[in-house]
């Protein structure tokens, strides 16, 4: 996905939303990468019983994996011989088929939003990782796509279905290291969700 941002003043809790969607992005979106290791290992955790999001738990089982087995993982889970264990795509979960209304619905709204799809896009837009990365865009640039936009996208392509993958990437077969990533993606849509429910 494509979009310039801009130039705004960005207020911590929004840098920390965008962060966190640009995560869920890029571990969701391909194998994980070494520089994604890289910030993981960055974090400050402490997974007290305070904290919303079990960043502790993911950080450490993804920091203390190799990077192999987290690529034939991701494969076993999203790619496999044909198809992967699960369809991480909204059209999937909303009408039980690839490519139907629901991803028309979303191309027309990324459009009127300024996105573009790129060369090296080889995915339909509504997979949960293109899904993220949007919104951890949106979420950066508040300015330029404001706390309504937000919600309404929020709600329309993502609020419905994603606690459902989540739950679903978490029960997996093929889950090991994925698990984590599934319980953190699934913590996250919930406060997204008490988040966008609050007026503002």
């Amino acid at each position: 996905m494509n979009s310039q941002p801009a130039v705004s003043t960005v207020s911590e809790e929004q840098h920390a939303r965008s962060g966190t969607y640009l995560l869920l992005g890029a571990l969701l979106n391909s194998p994980c990468s070494e520089a994604v290791v890289n910030l993981l290992a960055s974090i400050e955790t402490s997974d007290s019983s305070g904290d919303a999001l079990p960043w502790g738990k993911l950080k450490s089982e993804i920091v203390a994996a190799n990077l192999d087995d987290l690529g034939h993982e991701y494969h076993a889970l999203f790619v496999g011989l044909g198809r992967g264990e699960l369809l991480p795509y909204g059209s999937v979960y909303l009408t039980g088929f690839l490519q139907e209304k629901p991803l028309a619905d979303l191309r027309t709204d990324l459009q009127d939003l300024g996105f573009e799809t790129t060369d090296s896009t080889h995915e339909p837009e509504d997979h949960v990782g293109a899904l993220c990365e949007v919104m951890g865009i949106m979420a950066g640039s508040p300015n330029e796509f404001s706390h309504e936009t937000q919600k309404a996208f929020f709600s329309q392509h993502m609020g419905p279905w994603m606690t459902e993958f989540f739950d679903d990437l978490i029960k997996a077969r093929e889950s090991g290291v994925y698990r984590s990533v599934g319980e953190f993606g699934r913590a996250f849509i919930a406060i997204e969700k008490q988040y966008f429910a609050m007026e503002v």
